[in-house]
């Protein structure tokens, strides 16, 4: 009788790299999410909240907001780390424009924020929808603050300055991770793509903002690379935070990086001349995007924090 070989069965959850404490949040709960829960369905709205499995989504639900995803909630592209379906979308909802401004002003939403999925397949790329809500929100909403998180748009100048031309207060394009891994991670974008689209941003006269995630990878030379051109492609606020996986069909974690390191990116963000830094592990692209408006904010509240640790330097 032939021996079989014996293999040795390593379950998932030892497989996987545990989960620290510090990344742990509260399940939603609240009137005020209930609210916004019932709105969101009611207006058969599309939020990254839920999509992008945020985990800050029940402290910004409790709080009476939420980031909104038009165009549909089904995407062209496939990247690695995103929860976010790929397929072929549904036809364009040319009335969508005015269900968000609706929304928002039901909600009496102070700041929102938008972002869609990448409609590569369409000829316009989405711009004509992205340019129809922000004037659809602002008309409605004059007092509503806006900020818009933008697909690449391939690079075409042209959709990217329908956006400009909708004058929303902030407009951010994430580059997501360093140079080195953006072809794995975003397997159908490019690194300096996207710098360029941050330019044109800032070259129109807009507030840029950009995102990174950490823990797929990168090191930190990489991270202050990523950083510094940032900074010379015009970037005014940058977001660091944690890469959570969506599933076991996406990217795994490398590593968690430990609240200090993102610290210590904060003060590298602020050194470099940025003039908003968001770092942290649960923080996401919309995260107290409310702050991100106001020129100086952050800036200013860092110097402070420097100088206060000046003062009470123990000699």
């Amino acid at each position: 009788m032939q021996e079989l070989p014996v293999v040795s069965v390593v379950k998932e959850s030892e497989s996987k790299i545990k989960k620290p404490n510090w990344l742990r949040v509260k399940l939603p709960t609240g009137e005020s999410y209930k609210h916004v829960r019932s709105l969101v369905d009611t207006h058969k709205l599309h939020t990254i909240c839920e999509s992008g499995n945020c985990p800050n989504m029940g402290e910004c639900w409790g709080e009476g907001t939420a980031t909104f995803m038009i165009l549909g909630n089904t995407c062209t592209r496939s990247c690695g780390f995103c929860a976010v379906a790929t397929g072929r979308p549904d036809p364009v909802d040319w009335d969508e424009p005015q269900r968000v401004a609706e929304a928002i002003y039901l909600m009496k939403v102070k700041h929102a924020v938008i972002t869609s999925v990448d409609r590569d397949e369409l000829k316009d790329g989405g711009s004509t929808i992205w340019y129809n809500t922000i004037k659809a929100v602002k008309q409605l909403n004059p007092d509503t603050t806006l900020e818009t998180l933008i697909p690449d748009f391939r690079g075409f100048k042209d959709q990217v300055q329908r956006v400009i031309d909708a004058a929303p207060e902030v407009v951010s394009h994430n580059i997501e991770t360093v140079e080195r891994l953006t072809k794995k991670v975003r397997i159908q974008a490019k690194y300096w793509r996207s710098m360029e689209v941050l330019r044109t941003l800032k070259e129109g006269g807009m507030r840029v903002k950009s995102g990174i995630m950490l823990g797929l990878g990168e090191n930190k030379d990489e991270v202050f690379r990523t950083l510094a051109d940032l900074k010379d492609n015009g970037v005014d606020v940058v977001t660091i935070g944690q890469y959570l996986q969506p599933t076991k069909n996406h990217l795994p974690v490398d590593r968690f990086v430990h609240p200090d390191e993102f610290a210590e990116y904060r003060e590298m963000g602020y050194s470099l001349g940025l003039d908003y830094v968001e770092s942290g592990p649960l923080v996401r692209s919309s995260y107290h995007s409310e702050r991100h408006v106001i020129p100086g904010y952050g800036r200013e509240k860092w110097l402070s924090e420097k100088a206060a640790m000046e003062v009470y330097q123990p000699k």
